[in-house]
């Protein structure tokens, strides 16, 4: 058993510290937010995760994971700080480290009269050199103590994705960290050494660089699938068809989730982090044509869709999802809200069908309507059933695949028109009243 300490109760920290404490873990979550910290201490769930509300009733019950908002006390009374603290987009787009340096000075501060070893292990997403440049004189000025000595230093990101996020934290596909420390590369050597995946111990610049090259290579699939769809409907093709033979190929590793055609990407990673490899490769002065043409890209398919409402000539638009993906609450630079958004400034009534999000504002969680950037008056908006949004409406938006949904939304197709951006049944095509994206 190993003493942690997890600051941020997000998204990565609250899912870290939950799996952390079922694997044997005596853990602690940190944040500034009393709410999030009751909400732990009480075996609460603070944001909707598959899975996680269970999880953490059944750690915290055990009392291998309480919450605290005194990070003094949290790091003298653990052995690693694993920080798990949101790096949004800059006002010129390059990466914020507001929160990471906030937390980096907390942590050194406990680190001044620490009076054992204690390694400080960074989860959030950061550009390459900013553990180097930023993170590690920090806690060394604070602290008055020197890394790699007084104190260990490692870089660890997290691949999970959201709605199967515990899935992934037993089995994230691709495992790698940087450690300035032996001591910071055995432990995190331990902690992964059961997982079935290769682990890769790199310098912390080449880890940080992995995890940008992650988030980018899915952002560029998603919108080269789309831009295929978009050409191959415009040939009278298939282009679902055409790029699930092309992933059938596994020789280059092709990725099914991503490389298929349909709507834009959003969500808390993708978006922000294209934007902030940009701006690191603009600084040092190397073109980036291919990122600079994904987020043109994938503005392009939100306008793609919303000409295809605007043509149909409807103006009761009842649309299924809004969260940026399906299984999740989180509209965090949600598409699906930003096409939403459009269609309101047109003048056109929407009403929204989207489980998470009905049940965020429904049980009044603390992360309600988290992310949501458009002021669309989202509440009054949202419908408790698919029912309810069809016979309220005068075309069906279909954004997310709600399992429970489709039935009714293939009954309807007979006399409602219906934008498909998620493909409700495999093989149909654009006929009649119905409208696949790209297909």
């Amino acid at each position: 058993m190993t003493r942690l300490a997890v600051f941020g109760i997000g998204y990565v920290g609250v899912v870290s510290a939950a799996c952390l404490a079922r694997d044997g873990h005596q853990v602690v979550a940190v944040d500034v937010d009393p709410a999030k910290v009751a909400a732990i201490n009480e075996g609460r769930s603070p944001i909707v995760e598959k899975g996680l509300p269970d999880l953490i009733a059944h750690v915290v019950a055990e009392g291998r994971l309480t919450a605290t908002t005194d990070a003094r006390a949290a790091v003298h009374g653990s052995d690693a700080s694993f920080v798990c603290v949101g790096t949004p987009s800059a006002s010129d787009h390059s990466i914020g480290l507001d929160y990471v340096k906030s937390v980096c000075r907390e942590i050194g501060r406990a680190l001044a009269d620490h009076p054992g070893y204690h390694s400080v292990i960074m989860r959030s997403t950061i550009v390459p050199g900013t553990m180097e440049r930023v993170c590690i004189p920090l806690l060394e000025e604070v602290s008055g103590k020197r890394a790699g000595i007084d104190f260990g230093v490692g870089y660890y990101p997290e691949f999970l994705r959201e709605s199967t996020a515990i899935q992934d934290y037993g089995d994230p596909g691709l495992i790698v960290f940087g450690a300035l420390d032996e001591k910071t590369g055995a432990l995190l050597t331990q902690l992964n050494r059961d997982l079935p995946c290769d682990i890769n111990l790199v310098d912390l610049p080449t880890a940080e660089m992995v995890k940008y090259t992650s988030n980018a290579w899915r952002a560029v699939k998603v919108s080269f699938a789309n831009e295929i769809g978009n050409i191959a409907k415009a040939a009278g093709l298939d282009g679902q068809r055409v790029m699930s033979i092309l992933c059938s190929d596994h020789k280059v590793s092709m990725s099914p989730y991503f490389l298929r055609p349909g709507f834009a990407f959003g969500g808390s990673c993708l978006p922000k982090d294209v934007r902030a490899l940009r701006a690191f490769a603009a600084e040092r002065q190397v073109a980036s044509p291919l990122l600079d043409a994904v987020l043109v890209a994938n503005a392009a398919q939100i306008a793609r869709a919303e000409e295809m409402i605007h043509a149909s000539g409807k103006t009761r638009v009842g649309m299924v999802g809004i969260s940026f993906k399906p299984g999740t609450d989180d509209l965090r630079e949600s598409p699906l809200a930003e096409l939403a958004s459009r269609l309101i400034g047109r003048g056109m009534e929407l009403s929204v069908y989207d489980p998470f999000v009905h049940e965020a504002f429904a049980s009044d969680a603390t992360a309600v309507g988290r992310g949501l950037e458009q002021d669309i008056a989202l509440g009054s908006r949202l419908v408790g059933s698919i029912d309810e949004l069809i016979d309220g409406s005068d075309i069906v938006l279909v954004g997310n695949r709600y399992d429970e949904a489709i039935p009714r939304l293939q009954a309807a197709l007979g006399n409602r028109p219906m934008v498909d951006l998620t493909r409700i049944k495999p093989g149909q095509r654009s006929e009649g009243s119905y409208e696949g994206i790209c297909w």
